[in-house]
């Protein structure tokens, strides 16, 4: 069994609107820290063999320069590759951007997973919503994966019951967060809770009950 309330937790959520280049940017930050070397932890999120035991397939040309497709999933082209420490990739398309920076702390990992999209696509602050939830699930999985707890089928666990109420508290954590930044208004928020609620938890009522 899962500690829904530890795991929520043991994550750091921000959200932001920033100024670019290209024009405003809506930002999605989680921060975790891990119980094991940074070496570990990268080879944990980069090494397709271990990638697939606790999140999903990938394939492709997997090297800076290249392209990587997960199954079922987002695909994109790895911009940026930078072992044991960097990681920066198009995810679903030319302006999602993910990246993903790990800093050794003495003997633990601090992770670092910003996720920017065109504030045209975003709507608003309340397009955290859309991704918040999903990434939460991943951070929380990759934690039980170094700590030794595997699953026979991680996309099984996370539509399980548990994995559901999981990202139903996650949701409304993601809305706190998103209230508190000032990006987004009460309806937008919302809104985006109730399509994201459709999404990361649909066999759940708003109680949490099937």
């Amino acid at each position: 069994m899962i500690d829904i309330a530890s795991q929520l937790k043991a994550i750091h959520r921000e959200v932001s609107r920033l100024p670019a280049t290209s024009g405003e940017t809506v930002s999605v930050r989680l921060r975790r820290e891990y119980p094991a070397p940074v070496e570990d932890v990268w080879d944990a999120v980069t090494d397709p063999d271990r990638l697939k035991r606790w999140f999903l397939p990938v394939s492709g040309d997997l090297r800076a320069g290249g392209s990587f497709q997960l199954e079922g999933n987002a695909g994109g082209d790895i911009l940026t590759c930078e072992p044991p420490r960097l990681l920066k990739v198009t995810f679903g398309g030319p302006t999602s951007l993910v990246e993903l920076r790990l800093t050794a702390d003495g003997d633990d990992t601090v992770l670092e997973l910003e996720h920017t999209v065109p504030i045209e696509i975003a709507g608003s602050g309340a397009g955290a919503l859309y991704v918040g939830p999903g990434w939460d699930g991943a951070v929380m999985a990759l934690a039980l994966f170094v700590a030794g707890q595997t699953v026979d089928d991680p996309v099984a666990t996370a539509n399980s019951a548990q994995g559901q109420e999981f990202s139903r508290r996650s949701v409304h954590a993601w809305a706190d967060v998103v209230g508190a930044s000032g990006t987004a208004g009460p309806d937008e928020i919302a809104a985006a809770t109730e399509v994201s609620l459709a999404q990361f938890a649909p066999d759940l009522g708003p109680d949490g009950q099937p």
